[in-house]
């Protein structure tokens, strides 16, 4: 089994690649943030997706294929169901994976969100 590390710095890669050098295994991209801390938990929680997007496409996958979702919120109580709004309409009907939200302090005061996916390599 191969792994592959893409985007590497100094104490985390974006995205880690293990499985069958003939395709096929399982992706594991770090937690993301927004690209805009200003922005409120919904735009936040857009902004985290589609760099999710993006990284499941370099590590080719897609949010069809994902495994596990691990959610932190700065306010659980004021944000669970906004972050959820735009969850529910960026994550396909039928392929919801295992999931845990939890509140969380976050290494920036601006940041609401922050998500860390597991996905599938198809073949």
């Amino acid at each position: 089994m191969a792994i592959e590390r893409i985007k590497t710095g100094e104490r985390a890669s974006a995205i880690v690649k293990h499985g069958p050098a003939s395709g096929g295994g399982v992706v594991y991209l770090s937690g993301q943030v927004a690209e805009d801390p200003d922005a409120d938990v919904q735009e936040q929680t857009r902004s985290v997706l589609s760099r999710i997007d993006a990284l499941l496409a370099e590590a080719g996958t897609d949010n069809e294929h994902l495994l596990s979702a691990t959610i932190y919120l700065r306010d659980i109580a004021n944000h669970f169901a906004l972050m959820n709004e735009v969850w529910n309409a960026c994550v396909p009907t039928g392929h919801a994976p295992a999931r845990a939200c939890v509140e969380a302090h976050m290494a920036r005061a601006a940041l609401l969100v922050e998500i860390s996916i597991v996905a599938a390599i198809p073949n």
